[in-house]
């Protein structure tokens, strides 16, 4: 019944590009995409950097086929999902194919704008901007605009939502459920998460230092990433080779607090072991780690702990594309997918921007040159979310 799962497609947009293309050059020349707010209407518009992607809702309904009104988070969902589909080159008709995305907002961005209309007027406010409001309109609304209805399902599980995606759409390919999924995630730039986060006071008003001693906390950004998964006979069928396999993934949770992860990295170390083991590889298989690396004093020294039980003597390379993308939240797994396929296909290691010195708590460093022509086997992807949901996706070459 089981068998081999593959990556057939890839697709991206953040802030640092609107295709999977334009990131290969940003990470290459070490181009972030933190900033001033500018499409977010924020009281925080010039003191905390974000990550937004460079089009506006009208130029990404343009760019999807979708109306201007539609969710932020639908309309980036769209586009990522469209160029994964595409780069994919499968013909879905007659196959079964699911749809598996994952997001932590749904359609907040419209929401906000009503309530502060309605708060003013109660006849105020048009109620089409809330009927999308609920996390698996998206996908339902991107779904329908791929013509995929075999399997369709939502995963919000906080920062490890679209690791989680992928990992269900392994699942079910490995276990003859589907011959294709297109998984991933999307989430949209929102004052409810801006706010809320700075309530926690684990924003940086300057651009993130992922693993950096002197970190001071995390960049919000916004943007979506999908693989599109096939099982070992759809892809003997392709007329291009895929990128890598997933090999490997895990899902574990420390139960240790609503929004801090275990300082021992429990959470993570379980999760991490768990892909490996699902893998069927050692620790020194791995060649290298997309950190979650968020840049908050609680996440870094607890990913960073787990990897030094897990991993020393020897560390593979590791970094935080987030010192690109900033945290994309319920994105961000989806997005560094992405990434991980590519550094499996193309033999690349992404630096970590922003990196001057080294944690006292840790025995390594991150990545700080971009490396081309390296010999990747495996690459792992952490992504760890609040509640403790701790996500490890491997991607392994073929």
């Amino acid at each position: 019944m089981n068998s081999g799962v593959f990556v057939a497609g890839t697709g991206v947009v953040s802030a640092i590009g609107n295709n999977v293309a334009e990131h290969l050059l940003a990470l290459e020349h070490g181009n972030a995409g933190m900033g001033n707010m500018t499409l977010l209407d924020s009281v925080h518009r010039s003191s905390l950097p974000v990550a937004e992607v460079k089009l506006s809702n009208k130029e990404l309904a343009k760019r999807t086929g979708l109306a201007t009104g539609i969710t932020r988070t639908a309309l980036l969902s769209a586009l990522a999902a469209q160029e994964a589909v595409n780069d994919a080159a499968i013909d879905l008709k007659n196959l079964r194919t699911g749809f598996i995305s994952a997001n932590s907002v749904g359609g907040m961005d419209k929401t906000e704008n009503f309530y502060a209309q309605f708060l003013a007027d109660t006849s105020a406010g048009r109620l089409r901007n809330v009927v999308n409001h609920e996390c698996g309109r998206p996908t339902e609304i991107v779904a329908d605009l791929l013509g995929i209805s075999h399997f369709v399902t939502t995963i919000s599980t906080a920062c490890s939502s679209s690791a989680n995606a992928v990992f269900l759409g392994a699942r079910m390919i490995r276990h003859n459920l589907l011959d294709v999924a297109v998984a991933g995630g999307a989430d949209a730039l929102t004052k409810f998460t801006l706010n809320g986060f700075n309530s926690l006071m684990i924003l940086d008003n300057e651009f993130c230092k992922p693993f950096d001693e002197n970190r001071k906390g995390l960049n919000l950004g916004e943007g979506a990433g999908y693989i599109v998964l096939v099982s070992e006979k759809i892809a003997r069928q392709l007329p291009k080779d895929v990128y890598c396999a997933i090999s490997g993934w895990a899902n574990a949770n420390d139960a240790y607090h609503q929004t801090a992860s275990s300082p021992a990295g429990t959470g993570s170390l379980l999760a991490m072991n768990g892909a490996l083991h699902k893998a069927g590889i050692q620790p020194s298989a791995i060649s290298y780690i997309n950190l979650h690396g968020t840049g908050t004093q609680n996440n870094d020294i607890a990913e960073g702990t787990a990897i030094n039980t897990l991993f020393a003597p020897h560390f593979p390379k590791l970094s935080s594309t987030k010192s690109f993308t900033g945290h994309t939240l319920g994105a961000c797994g989806g997005v560094e997918a992405v990434f991980s396929a590519l550094s499996v296909r193309h033999g690349l290691v992404y630096p970590n921007l922003r990196f001057h010195t080294q944690m006292k708590e840790l025995p390594f460093a991150p990545q700080t040159v971009f490396l081309k022509n390296q010999q990747i086997s495996h690459v792992m992807s952490n992504s760890f979310g609040f509640g403790g949901n701790c996500s490890s996706l491997i991607f392994s070459k073929v």
